[in-house]
């Protein structure tokens, strides 16, 4: 696609890559719809939860070091600014930084959706700078200040002369999309609009896209053993004048194509880096092609095979004996779409049978115009009949899936839908961290902890006897398609 940075406006991901939050079917119908672009969304009769795209955005911002984000809002859309800052700085300690980053609302009320408070923004843009003068401030506007029209926009491009560092205006409004990842498109274009410089020379270093780097420590040493290059860890902990760079990096990696497909194909549109588009590093598999696709891409394929050899030598012989018990169990998935498809692929390598796979949305192409290659690949190794759908984070369709199927284990990234399993008595396991399953060792301990939930099941069993759920049995007996109608225009 051809990417626009003379505007703050990016397209969403429904407008953009057809992107749907209702569909119930099969492996290969979602596959071959996705190929011959017949994928259409079906709405919901009743939608339970979901989230806001303005966190996803704000979220990815907030994490880079020692910047300001002027929030243009009512107070309560800043509820989680408290929560992620506490985790920021926790995650700067852990590696020896600090980070300054501020984050402030201009607290909207009543009064300000009448009359405007576009002079109120620029005071509060003032103090922002007067107090904290961060290296660059992002102004993001809010469903409120969109709605009232509020031309943030105009205000920045006045500013730009009076700040000595970079002010950038996001779209964040929360009504314009109901895919949350649309925000993480919306952090990665005020990136590339406002701080990515074109290339002065090319630097040994790998950009790596992903949400907490938990495992710096492990990624920094493949990185310069194999590739002997640095790791640029996006966008946490990451600070303006290393993302300046980013166009002068050798290649781009993310954890999910969710999370990256926006910036990775725009830094190799608009500057010529490579980007790798591999299935993540989950599993055995998939640490191999996701090693296979740096390697090729900078050209350090002789080193990535003999890691690969010596650590197959290693953990190959463990990981077979740890699964061995795993063979012949039934598992639901219910997930972002960055990690549905890849744990389920995990869990098949384990020899457990996926019997439905839920995702949260669905980009049925990215942004280079391809199916997600987890979901191809899942093709090639699954069976074609294997029942998926895209639910939303709805749980009251997970709940009934669970007591149709009756799995033996359902695994989430989120705590929400987690416990709500283990209230049915299913045994859950919560796959927090994006690295749970990051290469051999970790392929190895996610078989152990999936070993070690299915031996203990008496804490499910004892929280599901004394535990009435809210749904009825009548309830528990609807065909999960119902829950969502006949298929109408994307």
């Amino acid at each position: 696609m051809a990417f626009n940075f003379k505007t703050a406006n990016v397209g969403v991901r429904e407008s953009r890559l057809g992107s749907v939050t209702g569909f119930v079917g099969n492996l290969e119908t979602l596959v071959y719809r996705s190929e011959c672009g017949s994928l259409k969304n079906r709405e919901r009769c009743f939608s339970q939860s979901s989230s806001c795209l303005s966190g996803c955005a704000l979220g990815q911002i907030a994490g880079i070091r020692n910047v300001a984000i002027v929030y243009h809002a009512p107070s309560g859309c800043a509820a989680l600014a408290t929560s992620g800052d506490s985790r920021r700085k926790q995650l700067a300690e852990k590696i020896n930084r600090t980070t300054n980053t501020v984050y402030v609302c201009t607290d909207l009320n009543e009064q300000d959706t009448v009359f405007g408070a576009v002079e109120a923004l620029r005071k509060t843009i003032k103090y922002t700078w007067d107090k904290f003068h961060p290296d660059a401030l992002f102004i993001a506007s809010s469903c409120v200040s969109g709605v009232i029209g509020e031309d943030i926009d105009g205000l920045v491009e006045e500013l730009k002369d009076e700040y000595p560092v970079p002010i950038i205006s996001m779209h964040c409004e929360g009504f314009k999309s109901r895919i949350w990842a649309s925000g993480f498109d919306i952090s990665d274009h005020a990136i590339m609009q406002g701080i990515v410089k074109p290339p002065k020379e090319k630097r040994r270093v790998i950009n790596i896209k992903n949400f907490y780097e938990s495992h710096r420590p492990q990624i920094t040493k493949i990185f310069n053993e194999v590739f002997d290059a640095e790791p640029q860890f996006l966008y946490l902990n990451s600070t303006i004048e290393e993302l300046s760079h980013l166009s002068e990096s050798l290649a781009t990696v993310c954890i999910c194509g969710t999370l990256g497909t926006y910036l990775g194909n725009a830094l190799e549109e608009t500057y010529g880096v490579p980007y790798v588009r591999t299935i993540n590093h989950s599993g055995i598999a998939g640490f191999e092609a996701w090693l296979r696709g740096i390697a090729k891409a900078i050209g350090k394929e002789k080193e990535a095979e003999a890691y690969i050899e010596k650590n197959r030598a290693i953990y190959l012989p463990q990981i077979e004996e740890a699964t061995k018990s795993l063979h012949g169990l039934r598992a639901v998935i219910g997930m972002g779409p960055g990690f549905t498809y890849e744990i389920a692929r995990v869990l098949q390598e384990f020899g457990i049978k996926v019997e439905y796979a839920l995702a949260w949305h669905y980009d049925y192409k990215y942004d280079n115009g391809q199916v997600p290659p987890a979901l191809e690949h899942l093709l090639k190794t699954s069976p074609k009949d294997m029942k998926v759908a895209v639910a939303d984070q709805q749980n009251y369709e997970v709940l009934n899936i669970l007591q149709r199927y009756k799995p033996d284990l359902y695994f989430s990234r989120h705590p929400g839908t987690t416990v709500w399993a283990i209230k049915q008595g299913v045994a859950a396991v919560y796959v927090a961290d994006e690295y749970t399953v990051f290469g051999y060792e970790g392929t190895l301990s996610f078989a152990k902890m999936i070993r070690d939930t299915v031996t203990n099941r008496s804490f499910e069993k004892n929280l599901a006897s004394r535990v009435k759920l809210p749904y009825t049995k009548w309830w528990y007996t609807q065909n999960e398609d119902k829950f969502i109608k006949e298929e109408g225009v994307r």
